[in-house]
């Protein structure tokens, strides 16, 4: 049985106290470490705004298109542009992403907080079922939502479940985001995290794709996801 289309709820209800208060400890930084990190941040902003951002006009009106919350789905390395596709591209919308409960995830989260964007703590060995449900409450208050479907500990490109759950229970539209480089530099971390270097080029690729018309096997939903953000990332995958 297909799900209907999904009904936001005005934008100024407020998120359940679940999205930002799963029930654990999650990890936070000192004073010292937030001040470190607003001077980077800072660098980052202006870092941002010098990448030039391409996109085909059908792509652009995809990711742009507000009258309905969404799940962004982009793979864990190229988490340095969602801040940039959020401002440019989606217009502030209010935003939020799941970021792993550990010392890492909290630098993120200080990070993400700089740009507008808020934070669910969890991952599949803390909070994930707290955080899986203030993610789909989240959405269904009518908030964006962010996945990263490799997060937050890879291996990475392989596409996990968790994702894929949220979008159906909470039945989000996913837009699958793919981002290729003219110049960029790659770290030596688990995920291979990109970063585009100033003044440089990111190609972007959306494509929409709604749960209902997903095959009802998890495994080749997934496999069928898989594929399409190996389509949109290029030669980078």
């Amino acid at each position: 049985m297909k799900l209907g289309a999904p009904h936001p709820l005005p934008k100024n209800r407020a998120v359940p106290p679940s999205a930002s208060d799963p029930s654990f400890d999650a990890a936070a930084l000192t004073r010292r470490q937030r001040v470190a990190l607003f001077f980077l941040g800072l660098m980052m902003k202006v870092w941002g705004r010098t990448i030039r951002i391409e996109m085909a006009p059908a792509d652009r009106q995809r990711l742009a298109r507000r009258d309905r919350p969404v799940a962004l789905v982009v793979w864990h390395n190229r988490l340095f542009m969602s801040a940039e596709i959020i401002r440019r591209i989606r217009g502030g919308q209010p935003f939020y992403g799941l970021v792993s409960a550990s010392k890492d995830g909290a630098w993120l989260v200080g990070f993400f907080e700089l740009f507008g964007i808020k934070s669910i703590r969890g991952s599949s060995s803390r909070g994930a079922r707290e955080a899986a449900t203030a993610m789909i409450e989240t959405a269904r208050a009518g908030h964006d939502v962010g996945i990263t479907p490799d997060g937050p500990r890879g291996p990475c490109y392989e596409f996990k479940p968790g994702g894929l759950i949220i979008a159906r229970r909470a039945n989000l539209p996913m837009l699958m985001v793919g981002m290729e480089f003219s110049r960029a530099k790659q770290l030596g971390s688990w995920d291979r995290f990109i970063l585009p270097l100033p003044f440089s080029t990111v190609r972007i690729q959306c494509r929409e794709v709604l749960p209902a018309d997903l095959p009802r096997d998890r495994t080749a939903a997934i496999d069928q996801l898989a594929g399409i953000m190996a389509e949109i990332n290029g030669s980078a995958h």
